[in-house]
């Protein structure tokens, strides 16, 4: 049995994450940390880290927000325990921060983390390495109206990764409407949509010759993300110190 401590467990992913834990029977909520809210689940929920009383977790799960990250850290570190770091947002000095801390504990860090969405990265750069030097590669990512940035960090992950198997590296186009030319060979097109209550859409088109290779993930509720947490924490739960990411637990899913 896995033990997770989820921080922002008062929040709407921390409820998903708690909801998706007791659905695991390999796993349990042993407490909570946030710092606003009351508590509204079975499990204790504590203000911050040092009023942490006995329990000890297997795995810290974070879905909160980034002026919480020192004191889980530190948290972490001191008591030797594994983290899920789910929230985004942060500084490149605080990716340091996490950086450290991974010589230390294992960490498993990552942008997105549904299972499909990851899944969609690995079949992407599959077929960037065989398509990838005839055929157009164009990345189309929807999502709801409140949703302020674009493209997505999901959207960027996915050409980040497609990146990394092209011979040249490529140009990210965002917008065309104000350059007026023939599309270049060394580009990947990253479009934009906003609008009603889209979770996440992500599509990835390889354009070709007279034909067209598409690989497309739809997140029809946040809790994808939550399941992907929960899996995460238990692979985390027996590794040894280090950086981790979605990559590594896909590979040991299909190993």
């Amino acid at each position: 049995m896995v033990n997770i401590a989820i921080v922002g467990s008062n929040g709407k992913m921390g409820g998903f994450v708690a909801r998706a834990a007791e659905e695991n029977d390999a796993c349990q909520t042993l407490f909570g940390v946030d710092a606003y809210g009351v508590n509204k689940n079975e499990f204790p929920v504590y203000k911050d880290f040092e009023s942490v009383e006995s329990e000890k977790p297997d795995v810290l799960v974070d879905f909160s927000n980034p002026a919480a990250l020192d004191g889980m850290l530190d948290y972490a570190v001191k008591n030797n325990i594994p983290c899920v770091i789910c929230t985004t947002g942060y500084t490149s000095e605080q990716i340091e921060s996490i950086k450290k801390a991974s010589e230390k504990v294992a960490i498993f860090f990552s942008g997105n983390m549904s299972l499909g969405i990851n899944l969609l990265i690995e079949l992407s750069k599959q077929a960037s390495r065989v398509l990838g030097g005839s055929f157009d590669i164009e990345i189309v990512e929807k999502h709801h109206n409140l949703k302020v940035d674009a493209p997505s960090g999901t959207a960027l992950m996915i050409a980040d990764a497609i990146s990394e198997t092209l011979e040249q590296e490529p140009q990210y186009m965002y917008d065309r409407h104000a350059v007026r030319k023939r599309r270049s060979k060394n580009e990947i097109g990253i479009h934009s949509v906003r609008g009603g209550t889209i979770v996440g859409e992500h599509e990835v088109i390889f354009a070709g010759h007279d034909e067209v290779v598409t690989i497309t993930h739809q997140a029809q509720s946040k809790e994808v993300f939550a399941a992907g947490a929960v899996n995460a924490a238990m692979f985390l739960a027996k590794q040894p110190a280090g950086m981790y990411c979605m990559s590594d637990l896909l590979a040991e899913k299909f190993s």
